[in-house]
């Protein structure tokens, strides 16, 4: 499982301001936990942040520990959410995970974070 202390963060340079952050990588892979079969998806990054950004390469090395992990689409949309979450504190953040047609489906996930006073209503 990728391991969120990878993730290296730097401060926000305007954090007066609201401004949209997105980043997609497009070569994200996991594996099917049912078929051992490999997963191939565009992840989209989208924040709002407050006191920090997170750095690219990280990042990079951070989705790259998924590679051999078996995982549904819906945990691993998650999971980054959850990590990225965690480590940035953000005001808005969306994780949108869409998954390379198999079998004749392609899917798409989307996780919103909320800090966690938010979460609990």
């Amino acid at each position: 499982m990728a391991d969120p202390k990878i993730l290296v963060t730097f401060p926000n340079p305007a954090p007066q301001r609201d401004f949209l952050i997105e980043h997609t990588h497009h070569e994200f892979t996991s594996l099917c936990p049912m078929t051992g079969h490999p997963d191939f998806a565009d992840i989209t990054v989208r924040y709002v942040a407050a006191k920090k950004c997170v750095e690219l390469k990280s990042l990079k090395l951070y989705f790259h520990h998924y590679r051999n992990e078996g995982i549904f689409f819906e945990a691993v949309t998650n999971k980054i959410c959850d990590d990225l979450g965690a480590a940035l504190q953000p005001r808005s953040l969306s994780i949108i995970s869409h998954w390379k047609a198999r079998g004749g489906f392609s899917s798409r996930v989307t996780a919103e974070w909320k800090p966690a006073a938010r979460q609990r209503r």
